[in-house]
């Protein structure tokens, strides 16, 4: 498969129209046509379903949509890195993270950066762990900021001193934000939304102790900010590391730490052995010294 050819295929994806993408792409209609008939033939499967009005896809044409465009974006990152290495440092760094406290941390370290170099932009990807490590190893994230635990054998990381503090969201008006702490046992008795990490639930299970196989779970979720949609409304309380709850509206969600406290770290990674580019590769530098630490 060329990649001039996947670029075609994903603007007519985009279009829902051969004709349509043809004019996106300035060639005639039954070149694109003639140029996707062959892609069929050379994958041995079909693709499109040409409909009167727009084209829809087979399972095979989505599954090619979806490593289409990361192969697109990869490709692009490529080129990408390559124009940025000269003395003159520039280029774009994709930084994967959680909602996490260390954030913080990232903010001053960016900013610090970019006073020396700054030519460099940055592309913030938000997700959990899981998922960022997925795109970490895909190539598509250089940087991610992670909750421990991390697979030391594919990742190079520096840990960082911020500790991730556990807590319980719920209503501003509801009794328990009347506490300073909130139990195991009182929780146990609650509707609750948990982690959708297996990692973070092992943990939580441990902090749980006997309680947990009684826990009445009512979601699981993987960003804060929609389980906390659901805290509002009444549904559920959710247990998350608090974050960047400091910074959202008090009036509608307040939260209070676990007891007892339960915390979590976080690490600056990067994939082991991976070639970057050059902004890259400065900025892992860059990070080492500002946060006064070595490989771990």
């Amino acid at each position: 498969m060329e990649i001039r050819v996947l670029k075609y295929f994903l603007t007519v994806v985009r279009e829902e129209s051969i004709t349509k993408a043809s004019e996106v792409l300035h060639i005639t209609q039954p070149t694109l046509s003639r140029q996707l008939a062959q892609m069929e033939e050379e994958l041995g499967v079909k693709l499109i379903d040409r409909g009167t009005r727009k084209i829809r896809l087979t399972n095979e044409g989505m599954l090619l949509r979806r490593r289409a465009e990361e192969i697109i974006q990869l490709v692009d990152k490529t080129e990408q890195e390559l124009l940025g290495q000269n003395e003159q440092v520039e280029g774009k760094i994709t930084i994967g993270c959680g909602e996490i406290a260390a954030v913080q941390i990232l903010s001053d370290l960016i900013k610090s950066f970019t006073e020396k170099y700054p030519r460099v932009t940055f592309d913030f990807f938000t997700a959990t762990a899981d998922f960022v490590k997925e795109q970490m190893d895909k190539g598509l994230i250089d940087i991610g900021l992670l909750l421990e635990p991390i697979d030391i054998e594919k990742y190079e990381f520096v840990r960082l001193n911020t500790k991730e503090r556990w807590v319980v969201l719920m209503p501003p008006s509801d009794p328990l934000a009347e506490k300073e702490h909130i139990s195991a046992k009182e929780l146990s008795k609650l509707p609750l939304i948990l982690p959708r990490r297996l990692q973070v639930q092992s943990e939580l299970a441990s902090w749980f102790g006997d309680y947990y196989k009684n826990l009445h779970v009512v979601f699981t979720s993987n960003l804060n900010t929609n389980g906390a949609i659901m805290v509002e409304k009444g549904l559920a309380y959710s247990v998350v590391i608090d974050g960047m709850l400091s910074l959202w509206d008090q009036s509608k969600i307040t939260y209070r730490p676990l007891y007892p406290v339960l915390t979590a770290t976080s690490v600056f990674a990067w994939k082991r052995g991976k070639p970057f580019s050059l902004a890259t590769t400065k900025f892992i530098e860059h990070a080492k010294c500002f946060l006064g630490m070595g490989n771990t």
